[in-house]
């Protein structure tokens, strides 16, 4: 009997170690993997540009 995770449409990336070391094999990814995203870069720019500066309030002179 074939197991569920073989009709499976996607599967997870390759690991390195084990446990609270495990990683991603950064040399198993792949553009098929979807780890190519050529304009993440200009995503990111666009986002920090929306989100507003932080107010820090001044401390108050007594």
């Amino acid at each position: 009997m074939a197991g569920p995770l073989d009709k499976a449409a996607a599967q997870a990336p390759a690991t390195l170690g084990e446990g609270c070391l495990s990683r991603y094999d950064l040399d198993a990814l792949n553009a098929g993997a979807g780890t190519e995203f050529s304009d993440a870069a200009e995503l990111w720019r666009q986002l920090q540009a929306q989100e507003e500066p932080m107010q820090v309030p001044s401390p108050k002179q007594d």
